[in-house]
Parts: C-alpha cells; sequence; structure tokens
C-alpha cells in the first residue's frame, strides 16, 4: 500500500490560499479518480479539488472553514501498489504538516486576542495580512481604511505593504482606538430599528451574497456614478439573426444568442474610445492595454457572477459566440475557474433578460464603467426614408451606461454608448456568419 498526498492545488494566478468549504469525502470512505474530495473557496470564486489517484481517504489535515496555502497537503489517499515514500515517511511529513497547521492557529489565536480583532469589522483579511498588520501595529479600525485590489475590494498582500510604505511620511488615518468604533456603529446601525412579527422569517445571507452585498456598497462609495440612457433600432440584427441562427446550430452544435453580437459591438467601440478601457489607482489613471469583456451572468441561486472574455476585441463573431456559450454555461454550473472571472477592464449586464427594459448597473471595481442591455421590443417608430417618414414597426432596446464621473465626463460617456448605437444600426443583413 502507498499513500498519496493530496495538495491544494494551483488556483490561479495572484491567488496564494483558499478556504475549506466543505468536505465531500469522508475518512474511510472510497475515492475514484476525478472524484471530488473537498469545496474550497477564494476570494474569487468557489472550485472543487478532484483526486488524481483512486484509493480510500485515510486522513484530513484540515477543518472546515480553514484558511490553507497553495501547495499544502489538505489529506491523504491510501492507493494499491509501491509509493514512493515509506509510510513512517509520509506520517513525519503528515506530522510536520500537522505542527505548521497548528502554528498557524495559534498565530490565528493571537491575533483575534490582540488589537487586530475581526469581530469589529465585516471586512474579510487573510492570515498573511492579519500578520502583517499585527507586526507593523496597525488596528482593525486602520485596516478597514485601506482600499483593497482583490476581488470584492479585498485587501492583498501589495496593498498593505504599499500602504506602509507611504504610512511612514503621513499621519494615522486613524488616532485612536475609541474613535473608529464609533463610526462603524454609526454606518452599521439602521436609522429604524427592525421589527418582526410572529409570520416574519430570518434567512442568513449566503457566502457570496455577503460578498456581492460589501462589492456594491464599497462601489457606490468609491465612484461617483452617472447614467447616461440611450435608443437603439436592432431590427436588423434580429431579422440577420432569425435567417441565420437555424444553420449555425446546425454547423457548430450550438446557439446564436444575441449576447455575442452585442459583446462584439461592444469590443468594437472600447477601441474606438480607449479611455472608457481604465481603472483608477489613487489620483493616478491605468489605461488597460487589453480590451476584457466581464459578462454577468446569473446563477441558479439567484447571486451573480462575472466571467471575463479575454481579448475580446480579437475575436469574430464565432469565437466570440463559443466563448460567451462556454463561459454561461460553465457559470451555471459552478465550473469556472478562479482566472477566468479576474482581470476583467469593462462590464456588461443583460438587464433585458429578466424583462427589464432598462437598468442602472454599478460599476465593477476598479473598472470604470458597466453597460446594462435591456430587453429587445416591438416598438412604433417613425421611419426616415428618401420617399418622406412613415410610422413602422420596428425592434428597439435601451442601452443604459454607468460611469465613474471622477474620470469619465458627460461626453465621453455620451459618445460611447452613441457610437455603440451607429455599429449596431448599420448592422448588414447580408452578411455571413
Amino acid at each position: 500500500m502507498a499513500k498519496y498526498e493530496l495538495k491544494l492545488p494551483k488556483m490561479g494566478e495572484s491567488v496564494a490560499e483558499a478556504t475549506i468549504t466543505s468536505w465531500v469525502k469522508e475518512v474511510g470512505e472510497t475515492i475514484e479518480i476525478d472524484d471530488t474530495v473537498v469545496e474550497v473557496a477564494t476570494d474569487k470564486v468557489d472550485s472543487e479539488v478532484p483526486s488524481e489517484v483512486e484509493g480510500k481517504l485515510i486522513e484530513i489535515l484540515f477543518d472546515k472553514d480553514t484558511v490553507v496555502q497553495v501547495g499544502e497537503t489538505i489529506a491523504i489517499i491510501e492507493t494499491e501498489g509501491d509509493g514512493g515514500e515509506s509510510d513512517s515517511e509520509v506520517k513525519e511529513d503528515v506530522k510536520a504538516a500537522v505542527v505548521e497547521v497548528e502554528k498557524s492557529i495559534e498565530v490565528a489565536k493571537e491575533v483575534v486576542t490582540t488589537s487586530l480583532d475581526t469581530t469589529s469589522s465585516d471586512r474579510f483579511y487573510s492570515p498573511l495580512v492579519k500578520n502583517i498588520a499585527q507586526k507593523e501595529g496597525i488596528l482593525i479600525d486602520e485596516l478597514d481604511t485601506i482600499n483593497g485590489s482583490g476581488k470584492d475590494g479585498r485587501v492583498t498582500k501589495n496593498d498593505i505593504l504599499s500602504y506602509l510604505e507611504n504610512r511612514v511620511n503621513q499621519p494615522k488615518k486613524v488616532e485612536n482606538k475609541e474613535a473608529a468604533p464609533v463610526a462603524v456603529k454609526e454606518v452599521k446601525t439602521p436609522s429604524t430599528p427592525v421589527t418582526m412579527s410572529g409570520e416574519d422569517q430570518i434567512i442568513e445571507m449566503s457566502r457570496m451574497g455577503k460578498l456581492i452585498a460589501k462589492h456594491m456598497v464599497d462601489s457606490v462609495q468609491t465612484s461617483a456614478h452617472v447614467q447616461s440612457f440611450i435608443e437603439i433600432d436592432v431590427t436588423n440584427i434580429v431579422k440577420w439573426r432569425n435567417k441565420v441562427k437555424d444553420a449555425y446550430l446546425k454547423r457548430e452544435g450550438e446557439k446564436l444568442t444575441f449576447t455575442p453580437i452585442f459583446m462584439q459591438a461592444v469590443a468594437q467601440t472600447i477601441k474606438k474610445h480607449p479611455m472608457i478601457n481604465i481603472a483608477v489607482d489613487g489620483d493616478k489613471i491605468i489605461k488597460r492595454g487589453n480590451v476584457n469583456l466581464g459578462m454577468a451572468a446569473a446563477l441558479p441561486d439567484g447571486n451573480l457572477i462575472v466571467p471575463v472574455i479575454k481579448n475580446a476585441d480579437q475575436l469574430n463573431l464565432v469565437g466570440m459566440t463559443k466563448q460567451v456559450n462556454d463561459l454561461a454555461n460553465r457559470a451555471r454550473a459552478n465550473k469556472l475557474k478562479p482566472d477566468e472571472i479576474q482581470g476583467g477592464t469593462y462590464t456588461v449586464t443583460n438587464v433585458g433578460g429578466f424583462g427589464s427594459i432598462m437598468g442602472t448597473p454599478i460599476i465593477n471595481q476598479p473598472q470604470v464603467a458597466i453597460l446594462a442591455l435591456g430587453a429587445i421590443r416591438k416598438m412604433p417608430s417613425v421611419v426616415e426614408t428618401p420617399e418622406g417618414d412613415f410610422i413602422g414597426i420596428r425592434q428597439k432596446m435601451i442601452v443604459s451606461h454607468s460611469y465613474d464621473h471622477r474620470v469619465v465626463n458627460g461626453a465621453l460617456g455620451g459618445m460611447f454608448i452613441k457610437t455603440l448605437k451607429e455599429i449596431l444600426e448599420s448592422w448588414d443583413v447580408n452578411q455571413d456568419l
């Protein structure tokens, strides 16, 4: 018999740790190759860790809700045949791993019992960030003031190190321990207390729901949101899609929806207005070199996730369609990889999928703009022709553009959707796919 160490795999660039959310297999259970052993969550996405061998799970090294570093051994699987290490060697490795876990637990306990008490904040901080803050004497009140560049505004190692570099020449924002808790309490306490009756029911927010809620609030507090709206005649696009969709399904084995058509048009529009493809870093503007489109997708539980189409401006319509369908299908099945939901530079959300004619979406930080596609509707419209004007039935939609008024003025925000309108309304109904 041999023993195989199941390690936490690499979860994508910039992801160094994950939290164990549940053990799918229990000690003593038989495991087949590719069986999911454990489910983990990063600040990017939830993932499953499969087994690369078949055997029996004989030891679990980390409990549920424990934060584990990438590359650490999380479980031991007993397999048939000879292993590369003896049982005694494996046991020594396991003991060493357990010792490290115990050290981590002690460090975490020390952090919690000192000034960095996370019970005074709803914000999530990794053990690494907590340890750095503890060593540098940063209280939770001050830590809460640091802008995070990670998913959902999470403070990363680089964020806190950069803050420490600037902190030397700047006074701390929090001068004492008593001032900050009062401010936090004022923000959290509703002006009108929530009362409940016997008919009411308390529903706990999911982990992802809490992250989304915080991300939305942080975005509104960070960016000066302004919206522009425009009506677009997509009659030619509707006619063209109806003409080619059956042939496309037969040829490619998948559906042609409106989403990839609009995503391709958005990518073309960004190329014409590159200053919408930026991010804000303090008093600096970062102009993105790639056009990476985020595509908001609804999950079965009602939450949203935003997979990213990398280098979207380089895709033709067939390539865009395949990317959109693949990411949407795997998003609904919770099969996205961490790298596939990060790196977005501009986001598109389809509120029309729920029947809404328009929406005012919240910007997906650290981006500076987001586009909402309204429902396509048949509308009476004035049609201009060389022979004169007449009333006709046209397929129309309203597009909403939310942008950060700190760096995107009304001219750019409005011109962006005007260009998008021109691209979509000039659609060639005779083009091939």
